[in-house]
């Protein structure tokens, strides 16, 4: 395709979720910002399916699924959105899906074509609300959201995806850039290049070398940290003991993948929980992790009370008052009391407002109470106690954090039945109304989560607190409390228990070698002098941002040649190197360490940078991040390339059968 010699051209690395959310926010602001006489093409480069991209494609296990509900998903704006530019609403993945009810009265969403895969379509035909679907519904809708985002843009904005990968941009002589495609010779010519390549795999740790080197030695398995169905699993055979460092979300992917992903089954016992058929063909595992427990399961029903009116503490100006302090910040001494009576006001309203006679003050002299109280005061306490009857309803994250801190078990069976039975109540609780303030507190740590990236922008956390609180601590607690399986899984879990083949480690997970027997030794204080020896490790655990280590082609060679710069965190007490490229705070421009400061041709968004905003989609009505992010950077896009001189690059390339071109209304 040539691209006239008037035209700006805008490459995008990248063609997921969040270059589809950035060409949405472009098309919403082409009639403000964009002169319908002048062309812009954008050229989309992924090897991947516009839409879905990598993590979110077709092509991956049917039995994979969201731990989001249908209804919480969306890739549009709504009117909680506080972006600059306009805001267009559109479908959720339930309201979506809807369409394929075969119900007269559902809403049709141009452009309306039905799903390839026989199986997407049926499950579409009945998804809730409130199921959690498959990723290759996820898929669907994000291929749809791309399909509708190209149907909206002006007549003069051009579309052409190239099924390549990148893996070079450089500096023409006229400060243009030039774009190196897989397995093209001729470069991509751009004014401006976005990098929005999504999660990124990484190179093994010197730890996980090391582990690697012992099992090559001694003919054992090994898993670096990866994306569960990018993993390699055939060779971990039938019976085997293998040892899984992690209980998140990575963990219930592969358990779901060496269970069910090789021929076992699920039937309904007499007591309605699930009982599990093996196949034969299941590895035996064993997991532990710091905690030693899953994460918590999401919760399953809807808020009963009104919403919380969120921010209230730890909004916009509570973090410019933190900034402005005249002194470095420390996360959990001077910012964590306030995230935590934030997210206790989520719990607590919708505590007061949808179960009343749960408590013994009116709401509105618990607020007064309330707004003037520290989080950790012993007044709060007080209050809490005094206001909320049972303990079962009182906020307590320490207790939340820790839930296997002081207990010691004699035996692995007595920490089993232990840890079945938390299993257990977490499933309820999470799926019981009664305890709908789990949710309100569930909003506002996304409405926390939000705000941090201001914080951090404004540099006034010392590099301890980053390293250790911020990218530490504080990603930890959110995920183990906002980003748990759906409730079946954990359900499965205690099947797969039941059955033998998941065994439970316990909290403080130590991994260890043994040259003897060459095995694996896992090891935990939760059940002292208890070792168990196995023939595989899985780090289960996706790989973090790192640049060093990136696999990334282009990443990869962009930093060798210094126009990417890390996040190095550095005072008198402590470096911290996060691994993310830098970026601007406004516009999410490369800090060029060539240059010394913004590259005018180049931005990143998303994973890899430090403005540490990685989700692509999210929930309805919540004011996202990643929506007001996008829109920013879009609105700076069309700014910027509205100022290229005609002939410039004078064409992206001359291939069109590299890609599929999408142009719409000219």
């Amino acid at each position: 395709m040539s691209t006239p010699p008037s035209a700006a051209v805008l490459v995008i690395v990248g063609a997921g979720p969040r270059a589809t959310g950035l060409l949405e926010r472009i098309a919403a602001n082409a009639p403000e910002l964009w002169d319908g006489e002048r062309k812009l093409a954008i050229h989309l480069v992924d090897p991947h399916p516009p839409g879905p991209g990598r993590i979110w494609r077709h092509g991956q296990s049917p039995l994979l699924r969201m731990n989001s509900m249908a209804e919480d998903v969306t890739m549009f704006t709504d009117e909680m959105s506080t972006v600059e530019g306009p805001v267009r609403p559109g479908p959720s993945l339930a309201e979506w899906a809807a369409s394929f009810s075969g119900e007269p009265e559902a809403p049709r969403h141009a452009p309306h074509t039905e799903p390839a895969d026989p199986d997407v379509l049926a499950e579409l035909s009945t998804l809730t609300g409130t199921d959690f679907p498959t990723r290759r519904a996820q898929s669907a809708y994000l291929d749809w959201v791309f399909r509708r985002v190209l149907a909206e843009l002006p007549a003069s904005v051009t579309v052409e995806w190239h099924r390549a990968t990148a893996t070079a941009v450089s500096d023409a002589p006229d400060g243009r850039q030039h774009v190196r495609l897989s397995g093209r010779t001729a470069p991509l010519r751009a004014d401006t290049v976005v990098l929005a390549q999504g999660h990124l795999s990484s190179a093994p740790t010197a730890e996980h070398r090391a582990r690697a080197a012992f099992a090559r030695r001694h003919g054992l398995f090994h898993l670096p940290p990866s994306f569960s169905d990018d993993a390699g699993l055939s060779a971990l055979r039938p019976g085997e003991h293998v040892l899984l460092r992690g209980f998140g979300l990575a963990f219930i992917d592969l358990m779901v993948l060496l269970t069910e992903g090789r021929g076992g089954t699920y039937r309904t016992g007499p007591d309605g929980m699930p009982v599990y058929l093996p196949s034969g063909r299941e590895p035996v595992l064993h997991v532990g992790s710091r905690r030693g427990v899953p994460y918590h399961a999401k919760t399953h029903y809807s808020l009963l009370g009104p919403r919380p009116p969120l921010p209230r503490y730890f909004g916009p100006g509570a973090v410019d008052t933190l900034a402005a302090r005249g002194r470095p910040l420390d996360l959990r001494r001077d910012v964590w009391p306030l995230m935590a009576k934030e997210i206790g006001f989520g719990h607590y309203h919708e505590l007061f407002h949808a179960h009343p006679e749960r408590t013994a003050l009116p709401w509105p002299e618990f607020l007064a109470a309330y707004d003037r109280l520290g989080w950790y005061s012993e007044e709060m306490t007080a209050l809490v106690t005094r206001a909320v009857r049972d303990p079962a309803d009182r906020l307590d994250f320490e207790a939340l954090d820790h839930p296997l801190e002081g207990l010691v078990f004699a035996t692995p069976e007595a920490f089993r039945s232990h840890l079945r039975e938390h299993i257990a109540r977490d499933v309820a609780r999470r799926e019981d109304a009664a305890h709908s303030a789990d949710l309100g507190a569930f909003l506002a740590l996304l409405s926390v989560y939000g705000q941090l990236p201001r914080l951090v922008t404004a540099g006034r956390l010392t590099a301890r607190s980053v390293a250790a609180g911020l990218d530490g601590w504080w990603n930890g607690f959110f995920s183990f409390l906002a980003s748990g399986p759906p409730g079946f899984r954990l359900r499965q879990l205690l099947a797969l228990s039941e059955a033998g083949l998941v065994h439970f480690l316990g909290a403080d997970l130590r991994i260890g070698t043994d040259e003897t027997t060459g095995t694996f030794v896992a090891t935990s204080p939760t059940v002292p002098g208890h070792r168990v020896h196995a023939t595989a490790l899985v780090e289960a655990y996706l790989p973090g941002p790192n640049l060093d280590r990136t696999r990334d082609p282009l990443l990869r060679h962009l930093h060798r040649h210094g126009t990417l710069t890390e996040e190095v965190i550095s005072d008198s007490t402590h470096t911290h190197r996060s691994g993310r490229l830098r970026v601007t705070p406004a516009g999410g421009r490369v800090i060029d360490a060539g240059l010394g400061g913004p590259h005018p041709r180049l931005v990143a968004l998303g994973a890899p940078t430090d403005s540490r905003a990685q989700a692509a989609f999210a929930r309805p009505r919540t004011d996202a991040p990643v929506f007001r992010q996008n829109d920013e950077v879009a609105r700076a896009l069309l700014r910027s390339l509205r100022t290229v001189s005609p002939g410039g690059p004078g064409e992206g390339r001359e291939d069109s059968a590299a890609g599929l071109r999408a142009r719409v209304g000219g």
